[in-house]
């Protein structure tokens, strides 16, 4: 599964406006809502309810939201890459403004954490980085 695999062109989002992580996380819901089919608030709902058990900013500037929900039927992603960095939690502190928005099956085991390692080795790609 490459990171072709999780997005389409449709889930980018160049310049994203938001002041803070709840509004970048509802953003980020109805985005996924609009390319699934899946209603916007149960997207935040599986969000929030990650982000309670630690925040999924990884550092570097770049987070990793992501939640398992029963109605999806695929794994898929959205990015957004903010306007001005925010406040995200993130494991150094440092402000996050290269968010990947990972969404997958409540049955996907295995395939989410693969999805999401993926995402995680390919965003720390600096020359990656710098070309987003």
């Amino acid at each position: 599964m490459s990171l072709n695999d999780l997005i389409s062109p449709q889930a980018v989002i160049a310049s994203l406006k938001a002041n803070s992580k709840k509004q970048t996380l509802t953003e980020l819901s109805e985005k996924a809502a609009e390319l699934s089919g899946i209603d916007a608030r149960e997207v935040l709902d599986a969000l929030i309810q990650r982000e309670r058990l630690g925040s999924t900013g990884i550092g570097g500037g770049i987070a990793i939201p992501h939640g398992k929900i029963a109605k999806c039927d695929r794994i898929f992603g959205v990015f957004a890459r903010l306007e001005k960095p925010i406040d995200f939690e993130a494991l150094d502190d440092a402000p996050v403004d290269l968010i990947f928005l990972l969404i997958a099956p409540e049955n996907a085991g295995a395939d989410h954490l693969n999805a999401l390692s993926r995402v995680a080795r390919a965003l720390r790609d600096q020359s990656l980085i710098a070309t987003l």
